[in-house]
């Protein structure tokens, strides 16, 4: 069966992860049966997806007519024969019970259509195991969402033992097609790919906090301020409940006991019922708070290293590599979109250093035993010198084609740049410091005569940049706010005197300080699911980095007053139709259109594009007199290039020209 092929989904299970699933399903033009084996887990599945589809409906994700239409796709059963019955695909989301799960696929087996795929969101149990419950395991595999299926980007596709090579291609295809970034679990092992990082992560700082080595409040504030997670690690585990914490941890011990070894603290919880938010108390105490989060001091953290922590994770990474179960570039997608790692865990692994890691796990072995055994390929990265950043190269290679800063990434590919804001758990929004960073990336880009296109992408796919993080500003004095705008301005308009053109890539949302810099550079080409504006005013502020100035030149003074006065969000394609973005493509096709886009202009004279950008940049911000005056003097500077003879030469003899920017 082909992903195109599937019209109708049953989703077993109307819980956390049922209903969302069943929303993932629906918003991709599915017909969905959401099952459940009372009538109101049914109906309270239904209404909380007809909330979050109404959330969606009010950030302009979907309009109302549409929510109700999606809503309208879906329909509640308790008859599991009923449910599956006409089902294309059977996503199976019932509680984490291997015995429940069997029963549950064994009677789905004899009522399901011959052509449906069958596959579980376990986030642990065998794949293999639960196929054979069935007579066809080959049409069996894993699908694992992520909490909340409609806005966590990941989903990882397990294959069985028994899993054909098609139907792991069809669940890489319907992945793609629910929206989701796919990543392949190659291999049947316990806790797949996210979960066996995380589980070591976990249970190694309760391990740390049981030994006395550090308090929860140095943990957290370490891996939030020092790593730039999005939360600290006990509030993670409180946030995500520590009696699924617990019960997943023991389910991969018990098929592999070197993978995780399951903290006393950890347990305790569990055995007191202290599960974190959900039951009022678990690391931290909550008042009930939908937005409550502890308070930690940035300061609190410091004199911890956090390698003491993520070593284990490291470790059980490097396992997953050298096992052949994914690629490190997998490893890394998974923890940026499953976990909300700022980078990858082997990006931490090589600016931390192999050798340190290495290092802290030979320590621990000493009292702790086996778990802690460094896997082979680290040791074998040391002996071969690949100790990360330090020496150029570890998981990654280092050398001048790629810099790597904190918060963006430069690739030279000439004769194009790439610069990737590097902010994917916080959906790309800018930082003081990323400001910089480009700062500093533009200036080198601009003496680069390799480099004659340049591109600004968003990391993780979500969004070019989601506008401003506003809790990074450094100062509530308005004075210095007032300053913080304006050097976000000069860095922008740096983007238009670089004398090579900018294309901004937007995929997702480019809100508010994300659409400034969109605006600054000459072409925007943005994927189909795009949204675009700037949003200030929907926060009682205004652009504050050139946005009103920008906006008004590409779409005029009364379209850019109506977006900014009314904070709206433009389609793509309602975009392309006041000329805010240049091309539009489907989101599959972005990156090559942008590509293909960004080549073309590399052919073209760099000399002549560089005159070109200038005048008609000046087009926009002086009398027309002044700026003819500048057109004429730089149509007489490049009659003097060879650019121009070479163009002159290739015209008359009909082939295609070269131009060497001289």
């Amino acid at each position: 069966m082909k992903s195109g092929d599937v019209k109708t989904v049953a989703v077993l299970g109307a819980g956390v992860m049922g209903h969302g699933i069943a929303e993932v399903a629906a918003l991709a033009g599915c017909k969905v049966n959401l099952y459940d084996i009372k009538k109101e887990l049914v109906e309270s599945g239904l209404e909380k997806m007809k909330w979050s589809l109404s959330k969606f409906a009010e950030k302009k994700v979907i309009t109302e007519i549409g929510a109700a239409e999606i809503f309208s796709r879906t329909r509640g059963t308790v008859d599991l024969e009923d449910a599956v019955t006409d089902a294309d695909l059977v996503i199976e989301a019932v509680p984490e019970d291997i015995k429940t799960k069997r029963e549950v696929f064994s009677r789905v087996d004899r009522a399901a259509p011959k052509r449906a795929v069958f596959a579980s969101n376990t986030s642990t149990l065998p794949i293999t195991e639960l196929a054979s419950a069935t007579k066809n395991p080959e049409r069996f595999l894993g699908m694992h969402f992520f909490n909340p299926p409609p806005l966590m980007p990941l989903v990882e596709v397990i294959k069985g033992e028994k899993t054909s090579d098609e139907t792991l291609t069809f669940g890489i295809e319907i992945g793609k097609r629910f929206g989701k970034e796919v990543v392949v679990c190659r291999k049947d092992v316990p806790g797949f790919i996210v979960n066996r990082i995380l589980g070591p992560l976990l249970n190694e700082a309760a391990w740390v906090v049981g030994r006395g080595e550090a308090t929860i409040e140095q943990i957290d504030s370490s891996a939030t301020y020092q790593v730039g997670l999005p939360m600290g690690l006990f509030e993670l585990a409180d946030y995500s409940g520590i009696d699924t914490i617990y019960k997943a941890s023991e389910a991969v011990r018990e098929r592999d006991p070197l993978n995780v070894m399951v903290a006393p603290l950890i347990k305790q919880k569990f055995d007191d019922g202290k599960f974190g938010r959900k039951s009022g108390e678990g690391f931290y105490k909550y008042s009930g708070s939908k937005w409550e989060r502890p308070s930690l001091s940035r300061n609190s953290g410091e004199g911890f290293d956090p390698v003491q922590v993520f070593a284990p994770a490291v470790n059980a990474a490097a396992w997953l590599v050298r096992n052949e179960v994914c690629s490190f570039e997998e490893v890394d997608k998974s923890v940026k979109l499953g976990l909300g790692f700022p980078e990858g865990i082997f990006r931490l692994a090589d600016r931390w250093g192999i050798d340190q890691i290495v290092e802290v796990l030979r320590s621990k072995e000493k009292d702790g035993g086996q778990m802690y055994e460094p896997d082979p390929l680290l040791l074998e990265m040391v002996s071969k010198g690949k100790l990360g950043t330090k020496s150029g190269r570890g998981f990654y290679e280092y050398a001048l084609t790629e810099n790597k800063f904190d918060e963006i990434i430069l690739k030279n590919s000439p004769p194009l740049a790439w610069i990737t804001l590097n902010r994917p758990h916080r959906l790309n929004t800018l930082t003081s410091k990323m400001i910089e960073e480009l700062a500093s990336v533009l200036r080198v880009l601009e003496s680069d005569t390799s480099v004659r296109v340049v591109v600004i992408v968003g990391e993780g796919g979500r969004a070019f940049s989601a506008g401003a993080d506003l809790t990074t500003f450094e100062s509530p004095s308005p004075s210095k706010i007032f300053d913080q705008a304006r050097r976000w301005f000069e860095v922008f308009s740096s983007i238009e005197r670089l004398s090579k053109p900018v294309i901004a890539g937007i995929s997702g949302y480019a809100f508010g300080g994300g659409c400034e810099l969109a605006l600054a550079c000459d072409f925007r080409l943005a994927s189909d699911d795009s949204q675009i504006g700037l949003t200030e005013t929907g926060l009682g502020l205004l652009p504050g980095a050139g946005g009103t100035q920008r906006l008004v030149r590409i779409v005029g003074l009364t379209k850019a007053k109506e977006m900014i006065f009314l904070a709206e969000k433009l389609s793509a394609q309602d975009a392309l139709k006041v000329g805010l973005v240049n091309r539009v493509f489907t989101k599959d096709q972005l990156m090559q259109g942008v590509t293909e886009f960004a080549l073309k202009l590399a052919k073209q004279p760099p000399i002549a594009l560089k005159f070109a950008k200038y005048a008609t940049t000046l087009s926009t911000q002086v009398p027309t007199d002044i700026g003819q005056l500048f057109e004429a003097s730089s149509f007489g500077l490049l009659t003097s290039t060879q650019d121009f003879s070479e163009g002159i030469a290739a015209f008359l003899s009909k082939k295609e020209p070269e131009f060497k920017g001289e």
